[in-house]
């Protein structure tokens, strides 16, 4: 009996600590930002920590905002919506950013992602504004 306790205990401390997104529930759950509802489904946003932590937002732009005062967790995951499939999440670190004011986002940063540079570049020739990685905006949001 010991040993299957054991297990079990085992067996939800390794689960609870995992490193993953969950599925942002659009319409209901709230932005850990700015508590606006999540409803936007190509701008939405997670940060999960090295405890296993998920952190939701309603843009992106409030993921960083919202990292930018993480003092204690270290954010060990950042994902992002993108525009060509909307609801799935994608790492924001490898993906490449519009700042379009053709493209309104949430918060009206105007941010939207894109799951790589050329994707990124052929909708800037569309909307017009300006192509990011995700380190430089980053750097121009925390300025």
């Amino acid at each position: 009996m010991k040993k299957v306790f054991l297990f079990v205990f085992a067996s939800i401390l390794i689960s609870s600590c995992s490193i993953e997104s969950k599925p942002i529930n659009y319409g209901t759950d709230a932005c850990d930002f700015c508590k606006m509802s999540i409803v936007d489904q190509i701008h939405g946003a997670e940060i999960v920590t090295s405890k296993g932590k998920v952190y939701k937002f309603d843009a992106i732009e409030c993921m960083i905002n919202y990292s930018n005062e993480m003092s204690k967790e270290q954010p060990q995951l950042f994902l992002t919506n993108h525009y060509h499939t909307p609801k799935e999440l994608i790492n924001a670190e490898t993906a490449s950013f519009l700042i379009s004011e053709n493209l309104p986002s949430p918060m009206g940063e105007f941010i939207t992602a894109f799951e790589n540079e050329s994707l990124a570049q052929e909708a800037q020739k569309k909307h017009d504004g300006k192509v990011y990685t995700w380190k430089a905006l980053v750097e121009q949001q925390s300025k």
